[in-house]
């Protein structure tokens, strides 16, 4: 099991953590994602996998979400 953290922008709401965390569990291997929300700053995404996930993967599935990934984060 894989557990990274991912800086994410743009995110407001209840529906934008609603949004990504759609979209990133779409990902082959996604078990759980936890976004701890900041309003109008940056928030924390955390994301369980089977394996490390590729990060312009992640990029990917975020930017579908409509939101920024600003990078992975501690």
């Amino acid at each position: 099991m894989s557990t990274t953290n991912y800086a994410v922008t743009g995110m407001t709401c209840g529906h934008c953590v609603s949004s990504v965390t759609a979209e990133i569990t779409k990902l082959p291997g996604v078990q759980r994602v936890d976004v701890a929300l900041v309003h109008d700053g940056t928030s924390r995404v955390v994301v369980s996998s089977d394996a490390d996930l590729a990060l312009d993967d992640v990029r990917a599935a975020v930017d579908e979400a409509g939101y920024e990934l600003v990078g992975e984060s501690a």
